[in-house]
Order: structure tokens, then sequence, then C-alpha cells
């Protein structure tokens, strides 16, 4: 058991007639990402959430809330909360394994949220047994169970020591690539614009490794909130400049090493164009220092 987490859920692992006790933990959270309170601006003290009748604008309290399924506009079936429990399908606490399929059988569009899977101190044989007949044979689990009051079907694979559970999405959850493609056009590159997309892609080659990741959102929020605490501002974003069609063969090899950036070159012919006497580089090299002045407490804040 992780030290210090709390399990998602507790129950059991089956594959054919061998059962273990297992838990699941949560894989991913967000609970370490900077979040924001809402605030009344007049007087600077956090607002609270309050349901309001829409036709009435009266305040409803909690228990004079209840569930409904619209049928019509403003046309509701009203549904208790009772009911909606009645018809969660019964949990028996069992992930049983339906299946087993190439790991490569699942589009990940498909997976939902990672769990890990752990077993209990008196199934680790079993559990081991699974794991590394799984790594053996390069095959993941499909198996089903109610997860989190719902019927979740789940996708078990080897990781590390243990087993990690990912949930997926039914597939009328998963909305249609057809349909998200269906007016891009068919567009058919080749030639010197393949053959140098081919050569940066072959020059960016790496390895996934997530500790390398930065958020920058976070590191933005962390600065902005830095900021505001000492009194400064921080500078702006500079705009992303789009690769026109026209430009998109230039660009290409400008990326590939091809070229030099058309600001350097431009850099070099306005250097070229401004020789002059030893007092006019005095002068220039006065405005330098000037600048660099100014701009040191903005590059301190940023």
């Amino acid at each position: 058991m992780p030290s210090g987490q709390r399990a998602q859920w507790k129950g059991f692992l089956k594959f054919g007639e061998v059962s273990c006790g297992v838990a699941l933990y949560t894989a991913a959270s967000t609970s370490e990402r900077i979040t924001f309170n809402t605030i009344n601006k007049a007087t600077g003290n956090r607002v609270n959430r309050i349901f309001i009748d829409s036709e009435t604008e009266d305040p409803v309290p909690k228990e004079a809330q209840t569930k409904g399924f619209e049928i019509e506009n403003g046309q509701y079936i009203i549904i208790d909360p009772e009911e909606v429990s009645a018809a969660i399908p019964e949990s028996n606490k069992t992930l049983e394994i339906e299946a087993f399929i190439p790991c490569s059988d699942v589009d990940d569009v498909y997976f939902d949220k990672p769990y890990y899977l752990t077993p209990d101190k008196m199934g680790g044989d079993a559990f081991a047994a699974l794991r590394d007949a799984m790594k053996k044979s390069m095959v993941a689990a499909i198996a089903r169970t109610v997860l989190f009051r719902r019927m979740r079907t789940v996708l078990i694979r080897p990781h590390g020591k243990g087993l990690i559970a990912s949930t997926l999405n039914y597939d009328y959850e998963v909305r249609s690539s057809e349909k998200a493609f269906e007016e891009m056009p068919k567009l058919k590159i080749q030639g010197e614009m393949l053959d140098l997309a081919k050569h940066i892609i072959s020059t960016k080659k790496g390895e996934f490794d997530p500790a390398t990741f930065d958020d920058r959102y976070e590191a933005a929020l962390a600065d902005l909130v830095k900021a505001k605490l000492e009194g400064k501002s921080l500078p702006k974003p500079k705009k992303v400049q789009v690769s026109k069609p026209n430009d998109l063969l230039a660009a290409l090899r400008e990326s590939a090493g091809m070229m030099k950036p058309a600001a350097d070159k431009s850099k070099r012919t306005a250097a070229n164009a401004n020789q002059g006497t030893g007092r006019q580089r005095a002068a220039r090299g006065a405005a330098v220092k000037s600048a660099a002045s100014k701009a040191a407490p903005q590059r301190k804040a940023s």
C-alpha cells in the first residue's frame, strides 16, 4: 500500500478460478495544481454558491433539491436520489477478467483514468503470477466491475512491480474521428517538402521522459501570483507566427538547417548599413547600455 495514500476501492481480482484481494489507488492527481477562489470585488470576501429556483429566483436548500430528467423544454420527470441508488448495479467488489488481449488493441482515445492496482498481504502470490504471466505473454486484461457507483470496463496492464488499471470510456462516449476530420482537405505531401519534414523528425528523436515536461501554465500562474505579491507586472508573451503555405518550404529548410533565419540576415544587413564613424558607434554603445539598465528590472521581475 502506498504510504500516506488512501485506497479509492478495495475488492478482488479474479482470473479463471483464481482470485486475490486488491486495492486501487489514484495514479494521477490534480491536487498540486494552483487553484483560485471566486471573490467579491467590492468586499474582497469569498463568494459562496447558492442554488436558486429558475422561475421564482428563491434560494433552494439542499433538502428541497432532487433529480430530474428533461423530456421537453422546461418539462421534467422527477427522480428521487433513492431511485437513482436503487438503479445502480449491485457491486460484488470483484474485478473479473473477461479476456486477455494484445496491449496494442485498445486505442488510447478510450483511456479514461489510471489507477495503481496492488495486492493485499494474503494475495501476493496469485497477483505476482498473473503479473508475470501477462508480461511474458505481452497481453493486457479486460475486466468489469462497479466502480464509484457505475459499471466500468477496466484495462489492466503490467506496470513495474504491480498492475495499472485504466478505466475505459464507452463507445458512445468517444466522438467519431471521421466527423472531427471531415472538413480537412485531402493533401498529399511529396518531394522535398516531405523529405525535409522527415529530416527534422530524425534530428529531434528522443525518449519519453515525463520528468522533463514542465507545466508552463502552472509556472505562469506561479509567476503571476509572485509578481502580484511583489507589486510587479509580467512581460507580455510573444505571439506565435503561423507558417503560411507560401512560406512553408522556406520554414522547413530553415528548420532543417539548410537556411539561416531571416532575422539574422536582416540584423547583419542593418549592421552593415549602420557602420559609421567612431562617434556614431560610441553613441550606439551608450544607447545599448541605457536600454539594458531599463530592461534589467523587467528581467528580474520575470
